[in-house]
């Protein structure tokens, strides 16, 4: 229990309270700035307010590589670096530990900042003051880079405004900011997520829509295809469920694995996440209902891959679907089914963009088509599925595209650990969203997907 604080019902009412202590600075001048993601329902509220546009300033932790939840400092948009020297040094950290997790951050803030921010122009603020907003200040890192950010690209007045921080808040960062906001400062303090009574990850989608919403703009993906459908594959009908969503960026065509088949609820879950980030998925049975008994069938990787690929084709051919007709192609494999995406990606080439495997068995596809995979794969692996894992990083070695290794935290095979799905769904939408390019109206490639 804290002595003295304010609990907030969420980060919405947080930002409520903190916009009545800033309106002396409303006017034209005036931008707010949020640090997502949990920062920006916060600064949504201080921007309505203020009447002022709102942006973002991505920012990466860098945590200590065997306590990643411990910050050794953060880096932000524009090649701003704060290290934390105390930590680095108690901890020990080498310049060669410092630099890998600091290319690892670097390159997700990238990422970030291009999913967030898309194709448009950073907000100006050469001469402006600029609030700078959080849902919280702990260790106070994040805020002091996000604050050098602002300072570097012109902010005539930096103001940080946060809703609870520590008593001794202002010690830290008085040095970075002209004024120094916040609504509470009770002791003891321990966490931010103390002082909110729904304290729940914010996700990328409602970033977007609170960013869209700023600027005035209608949320994308709000009208959806959703419907059951047959299709023809090697001469059986199998069942399948398309959802696209208006303006979608992609599509992507789910492979399960071990008998599972469109009902599967962890890759319904982690489709559900790909088409609010405005992804479109197909979800569809690989066997037929008289052929999934037969185990050898199950494991029969030529047999999945070749009917994946067969429902690839049709979806862009001319006698595909005319809601993906021009989509680029994704596809995402679960155990068995990874192997069969690779098989897919090896027959069609440059038509898959991108390839995501979780918990998957690339090791079953022969080395001879591991080697002619040309779209980005991602591989996702739970921690604990030590065998699982060791086979992943085998079938890696062998890969001839871009590829990337991501073990999940906590996970084992099936991902049933709290958290540890959502990350999955994460890191997924991530990496369709990057290699998968915008279309324009004819279906032609306009550019990078951020």
């Amino acid at each position: 229990m804290h002595v003295t604080g304010t609990h907030f019902t969420d980060r919405t009412d947080a930002g409520r309270r903190l916009a009545a202590r800033l309106g002396h600075l409303g006017g034209p001048d005036t931008v707010v700035v949020a640090l997502p993601r949990g920062g920006v329902p916060v600064a949504a509220e201080v921007a309505s307010a203020l009447g002022a546009p709102l942006d973002i300033c991505v920012i990466r932790k860098l945590g200590v590589p065997y306590q990643p939840e411990l910050g050794m400092g953060a880096i932000g948009e524009d090649g701003v670096r704060v290290l934390n020297e105390q930590v680095i040094g108690l901890a020990g950290i080498s310049d060669e530990q410092l630099a890998k997790v600091e290319r690892r951050e670097r390159a997700e803030l990238e990422r970030r900042a291009l999913r967030y921010r898309g194709d448009r122009p950073a907000a100006e603020l050469r001469g402006r003051t600029v609030v700078v907003v959080d849902d919280g200040i702990a260790t106070g890192s994040t805020a002091l880079a996000a604050c050098r950010i602002v300072r570097a690209r012109g902010a005539a007045r930096v103001v940080l405004a946060v809703p609870v921080a520590p008593r001794d808040w202002t010690d830290r960062l008085s040095a970075v900011a002209d004024e120094l906001v916040c609504v509470d400062t009770p002791s003891p303090f321990f966490a931010i997520g103390e002082f909110y009574a729904d304290f729940s990850q914010t996700e990328d989608e409602e970033v977007l829509r609170l960013l869209a919403e700023a600027r005035g703009e209608r949320p994308e993906h709000s009208a959806e295809v959703d419907r059951e459908l047959a299709l023809s594959a090697a001469g059986v009908r199998l069942a399948g469920r398309l959802t696209v969503p208006a303006g979608a960026r992609g599509i992507v065509v789910f492979a399960h694995g071990s008998g599972s088949g469109r009902h599967s609820p962890r890759n319904r879950y982690v489709a559900e996440h790909l088409n609010r980030a405005g992804l479109g998925t197909l979800l569809f049975d690989l066997l037929t209902e008289a052929e999934e008994p037969d185990r050898r069938k199950v494991f029969d990787v030529g047999l999945l891959g070749s009917r994946l690929t067969a429902v690839a084709r049709r979806l862009d051919g001319p006698d595909g679907l005319d809601e993906t007709r021009g989509l680029p192609l994704g596809l995402f494999g679960a155990s068995t089914g990874a192997a069969a995406a690779l098989h897919t990606a090896a027959e069609l080439g440059p038509a898959v963009r991108a390839v995501v495997s979780r918990g998957g068995r690339p090791d079953l596809a022969a080395p001879a088509v591991l080697g002619r995979v040309s779209a980005p794969t991602l591989l996702l692996v739970g921690a604990l599925d030590a065998t699982v894992l060791d086979l992943n990083r085998q079938a890696e070695a062998l890969l001839r595209c871009e590829s990337e290794l991501v073990v999940v935290a906590h996970a084992s095979h099936l991902f049933e650990e709290p958290g540890t799905l959502d990350r999955v769904a994460e890191l997924a939408a991530d990496w369709f969203l990057r290699h998968l390019p915008r279309t324009g109206p004819t279906g032609g490639p306009t550019g990078d997907a951020p």
